[in-house]
This record gives structure tokens, C-alpha cells and sequence, in this order.
């Protein structure tokens, strides 16, 4: 595994990353772990739209789609 710093992270934001944590009952390590394992396993829009561009047969542009779920999503 591999090891990760942060330096300069506000007081603020600690505190309530500790407390969710505890929260959770959880380290602070443990819940931030949790939290990158989490982010890392659902794709970006960025990184879905790269796949989709990069598949063939389909004729309708990338920017088409997005913004058609979008409008779905809104719709409800």
C-alpha cells in the first residue's frame, strides 16, 4: 500500500473529518481511506465521457448525451 501526506489542511475541516469519523466509528485514517476508496471507485464525467468517445458505432456526440441525462435527472 501505498502512503498518502496532506499538509496545510484548515483546523476546521480536521475537526469535522475527525468527528465524522467518530461519528462512524472510525479512525480518522480508517474514514478517510473509506472516503478515497469510495471516490475512486465511481468514475468522473470526465472519464465516462472519454470512454464513450472512444467506443465505436455510436452517432450521437458526447455533449448530446450529457445533456440529455441531465434533463432527465431534472425532470425528476
Amino acid at each position: 500500500m501505498t502512503t498518502i501526506q496532506i499538509k496545510n489542511v484548515p483546523a476546521e475541516a480536521h475537526a469535522v473529518l475527525r468527528q465524522r469519523a467518530a461519528a462512524a466509528g472510525q479512525s480518522l485514517q480508517e474514514y478517510m481511506l473509506s472516503w478515497i476508496d469510495r471516490a475512486t471507485r465511481r468514475p468522473t464525467v470526465d472519464e465516462v465521457l472519454t470512454r464513450i468517445e472512444h467506443r465505436s458505432g455510436g452517432s450521437l456526440p458526447s455533449e448530446f448525451v450529457v445533456q440529455h441525462l441531465r434533463d432527465e435527472r431534472d425532470r425528476h
